[in-house]
């Protein structure tokens, strides 16, 4: 994927770009210094093993990161299933730096990541969101991903309790089937 900018709200711009194998750092970096209430929904911590393991399979990953200079602020990454009978199905993850929030870059790094994947023969895009975060399920259903289940009291959050999660997808290529009659 070429460099590309995209124009926020509040005026900044930030750059998207394809996750490269050197930006281990930076994403380290970026999750460290995030705030607890942007990780408040997401699986931490986010260690430098859990980094590595994502890279280590970075050739069955789709991944987009935006940045702010040279400072990684965002990042969404597609994992591929391994298994030929989960061909062209991927998991979402998305996460944006606290000072980033509300600000159209949840939306401008979705775009970029599913058009990546139709461009790469993707054929299903499924995710995992808490019930309770109202803004990730808008920007998800916004994007046309349909609510598939509900795993009752299946997150515990940090602040005691078990919240719902939903189990969301999203088709990107249709497949035509062929019916055989018999004449």
């Amino acid at each position: 994927m070429e460099e590309r900018l995209a124009a926020l709200k509040d005026g900044r711009e930030v750059t998207l770009r394809s996750l490269a194998v050197d930006d281990k750092e930076r994403l380290l970096t970026m999750f460290s210094s995030m705030s607890e209430s942007a990780l408040r929904w997401g699986m931490p911590p986010y260690t430098r093993d859990r980094i590595e393991r994502w890279f280590a399979g970075i050739q069955d990953m789709i991944g987009v990161v935006a940045l702010d200079g040279d400072r990684i602020v965002g990042g969404s990454m597609i994992f591929r299933q391994a298994s030929p009978r989960r061909k062209s199905i991927g998991d979402l993850i998305i996460y944006l730096h606290q000072g980033f929030h509300g600000v159209g870059l949840g939306t401008a790094i979705t775009k970029q990541i599913l058009a990546l994947a139709q461009e790469q023969g993707m054929h299903r895009i499924g995710l995992e969101v808490v019930e309770d975060n109202k803004v990730a399920v808008h920007l998800y259903s916004k994007f046309g991903f349909k609510t598939e289940g509900k795993l009752k009291d299946s997150y515990f959050g940090g602040d005691n309790r078990y919240h719902n999660t939903l189990i969301m997808g999203k088709i990107l290529r249709q497949y035509q089937t062929v019916s055989i009659t018999e004449s």
